[in-house]
């Protein structure tokens, strides 16, 4: 035997309850199919709410927007009547349909003669929902030729008084139950979630009472099995509105189900499972729109989970009661005089938690419950609080919970250190955090705004095989940025497939124009995308304040910032940015070489916090230097001496520069090659190469301001001073002679040129140098960086970092791996 419950979406429009019928007609239900539980049609139960407050407040009149209402709920009725049935069968529902919206409108007169709504009579109008679609429902399985009635339930199921949310009463329910079913063997279409007390008032099941409806059936019957068929495809791992990678569980237990269901989970609702749970009965959880599915079985013995956890819910919108004081502290009782004050005023606790030391105990209610429960409180302990010992009760509205279920938790250690640092690595804080004796349930209170992506960052640490998600913000889509977006479009799959990393493009902007979309934007198409017009809506001018202030306000979880502009209007919001707890990566240089103070802010709030700032691309591109230093440090080993080449563009021209070509002609190459900005000064400046020696020092403990650093000037003051560009060549032709003097001076020793940072004993210096036969900045080619650094363990024999120290690909590829190692600190 099976029950089968049709929720609201269920019989809601003709293809739905075309659907419905042909389940009840399959090979697998035909013959076992014994009672239909049956929803009010989707909508229909809030409309008749919405009726009845409006007719409270003696509005809507009787031509009025209440008329409209009912007519409206009888004329869908009529539309779906006249969808499935015809003659006789027709008439006879038609008939029924009207009759019961005419006593409807006579209720709802009545509500607005009075103006007085008692939760008595808002049970008796919320009835005709499951009345009306029940009897309809009936109807169509007669026509069609299928021996059926329409049950009103509530003939069978009896409940007490308590109205809105009344509670069964299971002995006299089944047997009525078990007595009517004996006399009436035929397909019952029952109506879920009403009933009647003894003395015969309609009463209200509460929330999910449809589904209790069903369990009821299933219960006193002794089914084989209780069908929930809904609009998704089982329970699911978390809220597929909040979590798009949440996926169907296959099985769980009845405690998990009534877990999850009570922190939120809205497939299922606890009192639900409780009839089933009593009598062994499974519940299996199917999709109407998708009968192949499978769905979600609810036993006592489920398969075991292939994950340390079942699943996690959440509850959007609560308030934490919180009361202290050194009055409470071992005083027996205490417990019991707050919580019989809260019962006393009918106020339902979610979640409660209290500190080992007894001085303070909080609990979670519904918002609407919030005042109440102060009152209460206040009330019941007026005295301990005017003497001081307690505290007044504080509530803090607009919090969320989530809840992480799971059996598997009792046995497997380390659960609440991965939930807690998924969502620490978030930023999330945790306000309140609660644990039953039987370590099926983590309760964390948190901030409302927080709740998506705390699911989402706790989904992926347990569910995802490991995956792990970086959801991406970039400005600047120049040299660096564009080829950043090309080689994450070409690697990223890889990255998915093998490496388990998935780098999500949420947001970028050039210096123009920005573009956002949490699910993602296409890296291959998003650089050509800020060039267009912006007609379609896409596309917003660019401001900087509103950028950060949109990353923020998405809250995606594993939140990264990518800087790939050049200017310190951004660097100087880096602090802001990391005080979001959102991890940094850039190749600029500018936050990292200004005042001393803010290299320190950032770089301490990155480590305290644990949030990522990561700038190795900012001193020689790809090249593996600050994080070299930075292991050096952390193995106990001392820094001595830098020396470094840090400019690929004075690399290339010193390196070339063999007598064979004059100075300014080398210049000028290099210009043509893209090794210079399109003004060669601001390279030949050195203050490029300055500001990357400062990052070295500082990165080595030295505390220096950029104004510290002592910088040989390599071209005379009348370059600098000349007004453009070409009159800057015009002025260098003059030194080429100064040039070539120097070069040829040092080949005479068998010398080369070499402009060099050196940085020891506190200090930092650049200048143009003449290296000896085997110094390592002989062997440089082209624009190669090199890095030689003498330390307490590499004094003999220094340490070189050489290789390309710059370009648009590795440095992109620094940054990207910066990216990637971002993700990589998300296990």
């Amino acid at each position: 035997m099976l029950i089968l419950k049709f929720g609201g979406t269920s019989v809601g429009s003709p293809d739905a309850l075309s659907r419905l019928i042909t389940i009840v007609h399959d090979g697998e239900h035909r013959e076992k199919a014994r009672v239909v539980v049956v929803s009010a049609l989707s909508g229909v139960t809030d409309e008749l709410i919405n009726l009845a407050r409006t007719a409270s407040r003696g509005e809507g009149g009787p031509a009025g927007s209440l008329a409209g209402g009912v007519c409206a709920i009888e004329e869908r009725h009529l539309a779906l009547s006249a969808s499935f049935l015809t003659g006789e069968f027709r008439q006879a529902a038609d008939a029924y349909i009207r009759a019961a919206c005419a006593e409807l409108r006579r209720t709802l007169d009545g509500v607005a003669i009075l103006e007085e709504l008692s939760l008595r009579i808002l049970d008796h109008i919320m009835s005709f929902g499951e009345r009306l679609s029940a009897f309809l429902i009936a109807r169509v399985f007669i026509a069609r030729g299928t021996p059926a009635e329409y049950l009103d339930s509530r003939l069978l199921v009896k409940t007490d008084d308590h109205y809105g949310a009344a509670h069964y009463l299971p002995r006299e329910t089944y047997g009525y139950i078990r007595s009517y079913m004996k006399g009436h063997p035929s397909l019952q279409i029952a109506a879920g979630f009403i009933g009647s007390t003894m003395e015969g008032h309609t009463s209200t099941l509460g929330r999910g009472g449809s589904d209790l409806s069903a369990a009821i059936f299933g219960a006193a019957l002794e089914a084989e099995t209780v069908e929930i068929w809904t609009d998704v495809d089982g329970i699911l791992t978390a809220d597929p509105r909040l979590v798009k990678d949440a996926f169907r569980i296959d099985t769980i237990s009845y405690e998990e189900a009534m877990e999850l269901s009570h922190f939120g989970a809205k497939v299922l609702h606890p009192p639900t499972v409780k009839p089933a749970l009593e009598k062994g009965i499974p519940i299996l959880i199917r999709n109407t729109f998708n009968p192949s599915g499978g769905g979600t079985w609810i036993t006592n013995a489920p398969a075991e989970s292939p994950y340390p956890i079942r699943g996690i819910s959440s509850m959007g919108n609560v308030t934490l009661i919180r009361l202290q004081g050194s009055g409470m502290v071992g005083v027996a009782g205490f417990s019991a005089r707050l919580f019989g004050s809260l019962a006393r005023r009918k106020i339902s606790i979610i979640l409660i938690t209290q500190s080992s030391s007894e001085y303070s105990i909080c609990f979670a209610v519904e918002p609407r419950d919030g005042p109440s429960a102060e009152a209460a409180i206040s009330e019941e302990f007026d005295r301990e609080i005017k003497a001081g010992s307690i505290d007044p009760p504080v509530a803090e509205p607009e919090l969320a919970i989530i809840a992480v279920v799971g059996s598997r938790m009792k046995s497997t250690s380390g659960i609440s250190g991965k939930v807690f640092h998924a969502l620490g690595r978030n930023g999330i804080n945790i306000i309140a955090i609660a644990q039953g004796s039987s370590e099926l349930n983590i309760s964390a209170v948190i901030a409302r705004q927080d709740e998506a992506k705390a699911l989402n960052a706790v989904h992926e640490a347990f569910f995802l095989s490991g995956v792990r998600s970086v959801n991406l913000f970039l400005i600047g889509t120049g040299l660096i940025g564009g080829t950043l977006l090309d080689q994450i479009a070409g690697h990223r799959e890889i990255l998915a497939d093998e490496h388990k990393i998935r780098i999500n493009l949420a947001g970028v902007a050039n210096s123009r124009r920005m573009t956002f979309n949490p699910g993602g934007l296409d890296p291959k198409a998003v650089k050509s995308l800020l060039q267009e017009s912006g007609k379609d809506g896409k596309l917003i001018p660019f401001d900087l304040t509103d950028f950060l202030d949109r990353m923020k306000t998405y809250n995606l979880p594993n939140t990264a910032f990518c800087d790939c502009s050049s200017g310190s209007d951004v660097a100087e919001r880096y602090a802001d940015i990391l005080r979001a707890s959102i991890p940094i990566v850039t190749p600029n240089k500018k936050a990292n070489s200004g005042s001393l103070e803010y290299y320190h802010t950032l770089t301490s709030y990155s480590r305290d916090r644990g949030i990522p700032y990561l700038y190795e691309t900012t001193v020689g591109a790809g090249l593996p230097v600050i994080s070299t230093l930075r292991d050096l440090a952390l193995s106990g080993d001392r820094v001595r001496r830098i020396e470094a080449v840090l400019s690929g563009t004075l690399s290339f021209i010193f390196n070339n520069f063999d007598g064979t070509k004059p100075f300014s002609e080398l210049v000028l190459e290099a210009k043509a090659k893209g090794y210079t900005e399109p003004d060669p000064r601001e390279d030949l400046n050195a203050m490029d190469a300055a500001r990357k020696a400062l990052i070295l020092a500082r990165e080595c403990d030295m505390s220096l301001e950029f104004e510290a650093v002592a910088v040989e000037p390599i071209l005379p003051a009348a370059c600098f001073e000349a007004p453009g560009v070409e009159a800057f060549f015009q002025e260098l032709k003059k030194s080429d002679d100064d040039f070539e003097k120097r070069r040829a001076a040092a080949a005479e020793e068998g010398k080369v040129l070499r402009y060099v940072a050196i940085i020891e004993e506190g200090s930092a210096r650049l200048s143009l140098r003449a290296e000896s036969p085997g110094s390592p900045f002989r062997s440089l080619v082209d624009s190669d960086n090199i890095v030689v650094i003498t330390s307490d363990r590499y004094s003999g024999l220094p340490m070189v970092i050489k290789g390309p120290g710059a370009g648009a690909q590795v440095t992109a590829g620094g940054v990207f791996a910066d990216i990637v190692r971002i993700a990589r600190t998300l296990v």
